[in-house]
């Protein structure tokens, strides 16, 4: 399992944390399912990963597990192992969080298979647009997709 910090900063130690389940999707195609945001500063544009910060009492599983569902509207997709784990400065409810991300993996049989009646929740959670992107497309994109580096940490789980 990889693990990247993303913060050095010594005040960032004294931020709230927010711990946080994210799943990264792959379709029989190996690609990978994105959310995009469209947020001010200092999150900025991104795509990345459906997943979010966990309830009082949830492990990451658990919380990574109800995440992609409630992003997805999918309650079949089970949870494979954890394979990645960052820590990152960001806003998160006009406030700036060190958030401490754990991520899984779920496969879908479905190539590009399509969400489920989640338009609302996205309008809620400014999900802004959600596709499904190839390696390739991510290799080749200027867009900024979090977290850095995921198309070449796919390509190492599948190898």
């Amino acid at each position: 399992m990889s693990h990247v910090e993303e913060t050095g900063d010594r005040a960032a130690g004294m931020l709230r944390l927010r711990r946080a389940g994210r799943v990264i999707v792959l379709d029989p195609e190996d690609r990978v399912l994105l959310f995009r945001y469209d947020d001010g500063p200092p999150n900025g544009r991104h795509w990345c990963t459906p997943g979010g910060g966990l309830d009082d009492g949830e492990d990451y599983a658990a919380g990574a597990r109800r995440e992609l569902a409630e992003e997805t509207g999918w309650t079949d997709v089970p949870l494979g192992p954890e394979v990645h784990e960052r820590t990152l400065t960001m806003e998160y409810a006009d406030a700036i969080v060190r958030q401490h991300e754990r991520f899984f993996t779920a496969r879908v049989e479905v190539a590009c298979r399509h969400l489920g009646e989640v338009a609302a929740m996205h309008l809620s959670d400014g999900i802004a647009a959600w596709r499904w992107w190839t390696l390739a497309e991510m290799d080749a994109s200027d867009e900024v997709i979090w977290p850095p580096g995921l198309a070449d940490l796919i390509r190492g789980l599948t190898g």
